[in-house]
Parts: structure tokens; sequence; C-alpha cells
């Protein structure tokens, strides 16, 4: 049997539907255990979605089982996928994460299951990751990437014991070892910013403290150099998205080879790196008016029903 997937869904109803209905047409899913967190409501608005939700993850076929967790409050994306994966590699050894808001490619859970299953005991790589931009056919199929990331990940028990929650702590020592700018890709995206706004409370991420917790280990990601996963969250409805530049690009619709021992991110990949991250750096006005956009567009749509 795959390894188990954690899906983490909230109010999100269409983006629900897509994003399983992507899933279960993947190569392997019929013998993958699918376990679905739903967070609960946050105020009687959310219920109607938060509900509407939950019906159509119950109904969700094509996968080895399936297994639903309902949170009766809101505890936060940050809180339930801490607690969610946290459980998963405690009951399973290992799992394969999304969330309710990524389209993957026909053979993401072979990829996902494959690296599983080669790199289980090498202990340079902490965790598999499937999303990328668009790259040249000359960018290897998989390298390593320092680090980790989230957006259709999987990893082991070993590797989420590095999962290290006090952003501060973390912080304090990317300063002591003078990593700070190979942090943030040498200057080319503000991760160590996003860190300091999880130390003062000003966002509540879990990524930003994983990837952290693995660039400090000195672990890498095994990185998919074609993407397999797209993010369809960038129209607001996200808690730390807002609207996405550019159009979302296609998935990749082979299977993924990987190699006996993969190399490290070369120069062309980690410069495109850089520049696909500029996409999702919005400014803070475009942001909110994102959300505004997209709530008004959720209470509307009530409303008519």
């Amino acid at each position: 049997m795959n390894a188990p997937i954690a899906l983490f869904v909230f109010r999100r109803p269409e983006h629900t539907r897509r994003t399983l209905e992507y899933l279960r047409c993947n190569e392997g899913a019929a013998a993958s255990p699918l376990h679905v967190f739903c967070d609960g409501p946050r105020n009687g608005g959310d219920c109607p979605a938060v509900e509407e939700v939950r019906r159509i993850v119950r109904a969700a076929e094509g996968f080895a089982s399936l297994e639903i967790h309902e949170a009766e409050s809101n505890r936060g994306l940050a809180a339930s996928v801490i607690a969610g994966v946290s459980e998963m590699v405690r009951r399973y050894g290992q799992v394969i994460v999304l969330e309710d808001d990524m389209e993957c490619a026909p053979y993401f859970l072979r990829f996902m299951n494959d690296g599983l299953e080669r790199f289980r005991d090498d202990d340079r790589i902490a965790s598999i990751h499937g999303y990328t931009a668009p790259m040249p056919e000359t960018v290897p199929e998989c390298f390593l990437r320092p680090g980790a990331d989230c957006w259709g990940w999987a990893t082991w028990e070993r590797g989420w014991q590095l999962f290290n929650p006090d952003a501060a702590a973390l912080l304090a020592e990317l300063k002591r070892r003078k990593l700070i700018r190979k942090f943030d890709l040498q200057g080319g995206f503000p991760f160590s910013r996003m860190l300091e706004d999880q130390a003062a409370g000003k966002i509540d991420s879990w990524a930003i403290r994983w990837h952290a917790s693995v660039f400090l280990a000195g672990k890498f990601m095994l990185q998919s150099g074609r993407p397999l996963v797209s993010n369809i969250g960038g129209d607001g409805s996200g808690k730390h998205s807002g609207v996405q530049k550019g159009e979302p690009f296609p998935l990749w619709p082979k299977p993924v080879s990987i190699p006996e021992s993969p190399g490290n991110e070369d120069e062309l990949s980690f410069r495109m790196y850089q520049k696909s991250l500029e996409c999702w750096r919005i400014p803070v006005l475009r942001r909110v008016a994102g959300k505004l956009r997209y709530e008004f567009n959720r209470l509307f749509s009530c409303k008519k029903k």
C-alpha cells in the first residue's frame, strides 16, 4: 500500500472539490489511504462553507480508505498541519501532505511514494517536494535543494522530528551562524522576514518554521524539476495569499524519474526558483484587496443560496 495522504481543508468548497478530483485521478490513488483534516468554523458566518466542504469530503471516492478528522472549533492552518502531520508520522512513519488549494499532476503520488521508499534511510533528505514553476528540460528531473517546502510534499517521522515550532529560536540561530542571506536565497526572497513576522505573532505559518528547521539542520528536500503541483489558492481565498500574478501553469503529464544519487540544485534552477517566487511576493495592499474581494464574493454567493 502507498503512503497515507493527509489533506487539510477548511471553508473552500470549490477548491476542495478540484483538489480531490485531481488527486483521485492520480496513478496510485486507489492504493493510497486518504486522511482529511477539516478545520472548524471561526464564527457563524463560516458554518455554511465549512459544512459544504465536509459534505464534499464525505463523498470522496477512489482511495484505498477514507478517514475524516473534523475539528469542532477553529484551530487555524498552522496548528492543524502541525498536529495532523505529527499524528500521521506517529501512526504510519511517513505521510504525503496536501492542502485544499492544490491540483496535482497524474504522477504526483508516484513521485512521492518512489522518493519515500528510495530515500527512507538517507539522512541527507528530510522531505520530498512536488511544486515548481516550469523549467527548461535541461534542468534535471529532480535534485536536492536546501531546506523544505510546503506545496505538495512528503516526509518521514525522522524528517518531521527536525521541526522546531520556536520561530524566535530559529531566527536567532540563523543570525548567530550568519546564514540570513543564504536563507533568503542570496537576497532573492525575504524568508527571514517571514520568520521575524512569525516570531512577532504577525503571521501564523508552520511552513516558514519547517523550512528554517530543515535548513538549519543542513538537510535537503528532494525537489521535482517538473511541475507536479499547481497552487490554485492565489485568488484571495487563502490565509497568507492574495491574488497571484500570472496564470497557472500546466502540470507535467509524465512520470518524473528519480536517480539513485540526485545532485544538488544547479545555478539555472536556483535562479529560476528565485524568479518564480516573485509571483507570490505580493504587496500588502494588493493582498488585502484580494482578501476583501474573496470575502465579498463568498458572502454574496451565500445570500443567493
